[in-house]
């Protein structure tokens, strides 16, 4: 048991790992053996009762047809074909062939079919020694009450029936071996062919792992062909789906990586430089508070300054950092708001701290109602304003302007500063970009201002735009109104 325990495990194994047409094709042979057995017994058997039906009818027509010319005639029986006919006299249960009956040499079974026929007609099926199979009917030709009389039987061999029977299993068992060859090879033919797209796709995905997918996102191959059917095209169009799905997300993981890079190379430029400011001082501060104490104020003032650029970076640092994280902690805190008054109070502090910039507001009277965060909406606009003064020339008009309309609160800021070429307006609003395209202040801020606007504005699920050129550039903040 524990060998063929073996044996079957071992051949099961192999059945796992052969291919999937070879398992499909001898899987419909198998099914197919099932189903020829199950017709071939079925018409073995209906074959072998209809014979049986036929030499009953010819046996019962023979007898017919003699028992009245044997009543009158008390003659021998007629022999029909090798059958054997004889007629038997019944006394006390005793039958004894009459003379002149064609008899095999031992009667004895064929006697006992004789005693039993005196009541009516009947069919047996008996075996005679040496002789084989015999179909017998025997019916009374006269007969009393107390079972005595005459019994007509005839015998009739099954050995033909038989032989007919064994020829029709023998040409059914070629046949179905012959069908079941050409089924399993057409078969294998037919579904290797069928699953060819199968394996193109499977080609495709060794194409894609032999791809070394660290030094690019792009999956240069597809699964293509046509063919298969519905259920292939259906399962090839959701494996390219995936492939481009996986493109994507390796295209947005190697950005996102790029810009994790970016932003700790630029933040870690622009820490370093208040922190050298800082330093610097704090050494000549050390200096001045041993030889030259009245320096000491000069020194710490730069100090506060300095610590205070420092502390202005690491807040947009801190809020970037929030709204791209905003399932640890609420970024914004809405509420119902007007933006007018949000941004008088903008322009007023704008007019206080850039004195050397014209400013022209443009606000409506009725309020522009809103579900935002007041401080926030209030710092995008304090952000817009200041790019503005720091990116345009002393006089500069400046103008900042608030509408409602299709149920979006619109936000202005315009100057008439030299404009931002094309390819600056692509990357404005990327996290420490400047347009000066260097690492030095003097042009500018840290790159953030812009991008803590756009981080806000998307944040409260509205857009931010920007049209520039030569003499006039436009900041374009739209926010849904409060229903």
């Amino acid at each position: 048991m524990n060998r063929i325990g073996r044996w079957a495990r071992r051949w099961y194994r192999a059945w796992r790992a052969s291919r999937l047409g070879t398992r499909l094709a001898f899987g419909l042979g198998a099914l197919s053996l099932v189903v020829f057995a199950i017709v071939g017994a079925l018409t073995v058997e209906l074959m072998h009762d209809y014979l049986n039906r036929r030499l009953d009818e010819q046996l019962k027509t023979s007898q017919v047809a003699q028992v009245p010319h044997l009543r009158e005639s008390k003659d021998n029986p007629e022999v029909v074909y090798s059958w054997y006919s004889a007629v038997f006299d019944v006394r006390e249960g005793h039958a004894v062939p009459q003379p002149g009956s064609t008899l095999p040499n031992d009667v004895r079974p064929l006697a006992q079919v004789a005693e039993e026929a005196t009541s009516g007609d009947l069919f047996r099926t008996i075996a005679l020694p040496g002789q084989g199979s015999y179909r017998v009917r025997a019916c009374p030709v006269e007969t009393s009450q107390n079972g005595t009389g005459t019994v007509l039987l005839s015998a009739a061999p099954q050995a033909d029936l038989d032989n007919t029977v064994r020829q029709l299993m023998l040409i059914e068992v070629i046949a179905f071996l012959i069908a079941l060859a050409i089924l399993v090879v057409a078969g294998r033919v037919v579904l290797r062919r069928g699953l060819r797209p199968l394996s193109d796709m499977a080609g495709t995905a060794h194409d894609i792992a032999s791809h070394d997918l660290t030094a690019t996102a792009d999956l240069p191959v597809r699964a293509s062909g046509t063919g298969g059917g519905a259920e292939v095209e259906e399962l090839r169009t959701a494996f390219n789906l995936m492939l481009s799905h996986i493109e994507s997300s390796l295209a947005a993981r190697t950005e996102a990586n790029d810009r994790l890079r970016r932003f700790v190379a630029d933040a870690s430029h622009e820490l370093r430089t208040p922190l050298t400011s800082i330093r610097g001082y704090a050494d000549l501060f050390r200096y001045a508070a041993a030889n030259e104490p009245e320096e000491r104020e000069a020194h710490l003032e730069k100090i506060r300054a300095e610590t205070a650029r420092m502390s202005v970076l690491v807040d947009d640092l801190l809020l970037l950092a929030r709204l791209d994280a905003r399932d640890v902690e609420p970024p914004v805190r809405p509420q119902r708001m007007d933006l007018t008054e949000i941004a008088a109070a903008a322009a007023d502090a704008f007019r206080a701290g850039r004195p050397g910039h014209p400013l022209t507001v443009s606000i409506p009277e009725e309020p522009v109602l809103l579900h935002a965060d007041p401080a926030r909406l209030r710092q995008v606009l304090d952000n817009l304003l200041a790019n503005a003064a720091v990116h345009t020339a002393e006089g500069t008009p400046v103008e900042l302007a608030v509408t409602a309309t299709d149920g979006m609160a619109v936000a202005t800021v315009t100057d008439a500063g030299p404009g931002i070429s094309a390819e600056d307006q692509q990357r404005i609003f990327d996290r420490f970009y400047r347009v000066d395209n260097s690492r030095t202040r003097a042009a500018g801020g840290t790159g953030l201002g812009l991008s803590v606007v756009h981080s806000l504005v998307v944040e409260h699920g509205g857009t931010v735009s920007l049209e520039s050129r030569p003499g006039r550039t436009v900041f374009t903040v739209r926010l849904p109104l409060s229903s």
